[in-house]
């Protein structure tokens, strides 16, 4: 099987990543999940024709005319207050107290701000005249009772948290969240503290992948290092097929101790796809086990596994909970000329600034697979095509913007 392009392998990823699993969920620990289906509003919002700020509920027209020097004179008849809304209707010549966000009493269509006005006893005097529904908020103006509140997929934040509890929803429909088991396989791998023996490196991988699946809204099931053995990495394999999606880090390649595909293999995941013409990730292999696992076979240099994950594994989770795979991009001049290798096409990590014109891109430095640090500062990915060699300065390139 030859190298993909990077657009047919996040289809074939997309094709087979399963709908979301809804899950009821109290409001309160709904905060970064993703709704599964649409929530409707369960009543309106505001409830209640309610005063947008202290002042006079009157009926508008009794203050036609009003004027500093001729003020309108009324009778206070009653008071209304948040959550002890008046008893009295407002007739001819009337007027109640009235706070901000306290029901507006019958009789009234209008509100007079306080500073407006000036009392003496149980008289109101009105100083400026008043058009109907003037400071008043009217009862479903912000949300309607049965009008839809938030579409599925969307990712439930403060704002919307809000937005739900006033509409009277107490439990939403939250897609489950994707269990993703991350291997890191490899000899020379050791804990992060731990002194470096001859040929032994920390295990950086460990640290970087994992956040990026919580990120995109799963949950971690596991997280192991496992050395280059056959055995070992077929039980390993066999342990991270339980859940959702699997991630393997390393090993996927055609080395002597490269045991990730074989043991895959053998365990009857299917494979879809080996090999993207994409650099860094050219070994990046995608398959599906037998009860439907995901399962993703990232390079293991850390810069490698990082944009892999981003541009395969990141879609397939967002899907899994009913949201917009695509990541957002915008098209960027380069701020300077770049070199790539003809035959693939290469992920550059950038940096996005407005420039005259638009948006300017800058690579954050070396761009090696193994130099980790070209990720840190990077706003977007910026693709170059496979055919390119030079690129000049101004050249165009599309970003997929990373967070």
């Amino acid at each position: 099987m030859g190298l993909i392009d990077i657009e047919t392998a996040r289809a074939a990823v997309l094709e087979r990543s399963p709908s979301p699993e809804a899950e009821p969920v109290p409001l309160r620990s709904a905060e970064g999940r993703r709704l599964a289906a649409a929530v409707v509003a369960q009543a309106d919002v505001p409830g209640f024709d309610n005063s947008a700020m202290d002042g006079y509920a009157v009926r508008a027209a009794d203050t036609a005319g009003a004027a500093v020097s001729s003020p309108v004179v009324l009778r206070r008849i009653g008071e209304s207050r948040a959550g002890s809304p008046s008893g009295a209707a407002v007739g001819p010549g009337e007027a109640v107290a009235i706070s901000t966000g306290a029901m507006v009493p019958a009789g009234a269509d209008a509100v007079v701000r306080v500073e407006d006005t000036s009392t003496t006893g149980e008289e109101v005097k009105v100083s400026s005249p008043v058009a109907r529904g003037a400071s008043i908020r009217s009862r479903g103006e912000d949300i309607a009772a049965g009008r839809e509140v938030l579409p599925a997929g969307a990712l439930i934040g403060a704002a919307e948290l809000g937005a739900l509890a006033a509409t009277g929803v107490a439990t939403v429909p939250a897609a489950r969240r994707p269990r993703v088991s991350v291997l890191l396989t490899g000899d020379e791998l050791v804990e992060p503290g731990t002194e470096l023996g001859p040929g032994q490196i920390h295990d950086s991988n460990a640290y970087a992948v994992p956040p990026l699946a919580t990120s995109a809204g799963a949950e971690i099931g596991c997280v192991e290092v496992i050395g280059d053995d056959r055995g070992t990495t077929a039980k390993a394999i066999e342990r991270g097929l339980e859940g959702d999606v699997l991630v393997v880090c390393g090993g996927v390649s055609v080395g002597e101790h490269d045991h990730v595909r074989p043991a895959l293999g053998s365990l009857g995941v299917e494979q879809v796809f080996w090999g993207v013409s994409l650099r860094p990730g050219k070994p990046t292999y995608f398959g599906v086990a037998p009860r439907g696992t995901l399962v993703f076979g990232l390079p293991g240099n850390p810069v490698s596994a990082m944009v892999t994950f981003l541009l395969f594994v990141r879609p397939a989770l967002l899907a899994m909970q009913g949201a917009e795979p695509s990541a957002r991009s915008l098209t960027a001049r380069l701020a300077r000329p770049y070199r790539k290798v003809e035959g693939r096409a290469e992920a550059i990590r950038v940096r996005v600034e407005p420039g005259d014109g638009g948006w300017v891109i800058t690579p954050t430095g070396p761009q090696g697979s193994h130099v980790l640090t070209s990720m840190i500062g990077a706003d977007g990915l910026a693709f170059a095509p496979a055919e390119a060699v030079g690129l000049e300065e101004g050249t165009e390139l599309r970003v997929e913007l990373i967070g």
